[in-house]
């Protein structure tokens, strides 16, 4: 009822473990796709080792998390060492890269292929990372680093992960498609800031950082709506994700496959299980036999 196809690789089911929640380690990644995943994203890894932002750099309250914990990561010349391969695991796994310079996304993309993953996310749009003039709010940008992606990735399919904080999400992700992007992952967190009324300043190091939590779904189910009416390739919907209700949404709305994050916090580790059963539920009550039934509907 609930199998996928994306970008030729099966899925299980359609969630999708979103980067930097939890996939940190082979064995946790293996873990979470034996307890209910359908495919595992791996923390963003570049071409060096970095230690992140000062603290505090998590807030978090009801509805709403703000991070801004700037990508720390061991590097990917110590994720070859560690992980050595990734297509042995109990799910298919994505593996997440990033860069400072266009050439350094190559770089690493390239390494990250020899590792065979099913599939390579590319961050272009953490809010809270100084790359000077952002990749994700400029086409001729998303272009050129999707290009050196794809020509250090051989057959590897390539998902390029938006950001919502741009004038037009859909112009952004058609100039990715044209560069020849596989998918598209929308979308990472919103600009976000709060401030201690008593300290009289923002309560993160960072100053700001990146709204994610169930109040990120509105935002993230528009991209989604608006990237399906645009692009032909498929879409991971990533954001507020905590219940199977919130999963059948962003499918309504043209998502192949949803990643679920902070609805970890939320929820459990078994999340992904949980979401799964209560989708299935909707769908039989509904009589849905697949997924493709429903797969943008709201269009309609």
């Amino acid at each position: 009822m609930l199998q996928t196809k994306l970008c030729k690789i099966k899925l299980k089911n359609p969630t999708v473990l979103a980067s930097g929640i939890l996939g940190v380690t082979k064995e946790t990644a293996n873990r979470i796709g034996k307890i209910g995943a359908g495919a595992v994203t791996l923390k963003s890894l570049c071409h060096e080792e970095r230690f992140g932002n000062s603290n505090p750099t998590m807030f978090g309250h009801k509805d709403v998390f703000l991070n801004a914990v700037g990508l720390p990561g061991q590097g990917i010349d110590s994720a070859l060492k560690d992980f050595k391969r990734l297509d042995n695991l109990s799910v298919p796994v994505i593996g997440s890269i990033y860069g400072y310079k266009i050439e350094q996304f190559g770089e690493v993309a390239k390494k990250m292929a020899s590792l065979k993953p099913s599939m390579i996310e590319v961050d272009v749009s953490c809010p809270h990372m100084d790359y000077g003039k952002p990749y994700y709010a400029d086409t001729e940008l998303i272009a050129k680093v999707t290009k050196t992606v794809k020509d250090n990735t051989g057959k590897i399919p390539v998902s390029i992960k938006l950001s919502p904080n741009v004038h037009d999400i859909k112009e952004i992700a058609h100039a990715a498609e044209r560069a020849g992007a596989d998918a598209i992952t929308a979308i990472n967190t919103a600009t976000g800031m709060v401030i201690d009324i008593d300290a009289k300043k923002p309560i993160l190091h960072n100053k700001i950082g990146g709204v994610s939590g169930p109040a990120l779904k509105p935002i993230a189910v528009r991209c989604v709506y608006e990237i399906y009416e645009t692009v032909k390739i498929p879409i991971i919907g990533t954001g507020g994700v905590t219940y199977g209700k919130d999963a059948l949404e962003m499918i309504m709305a043209g998502a192949t496959a949803v990643g679920v994050g902070t609805g970890v916090f939320y929820r459990g580790i078994d999340i992904f299980k949980k979401v799964c059963n209560e989708m299935e539920k909707w769908m039989k009550n509904n009589k849905i036999r697949n997924l493709d039934q429903i797969r943008g509907i709201a269009h309609k």
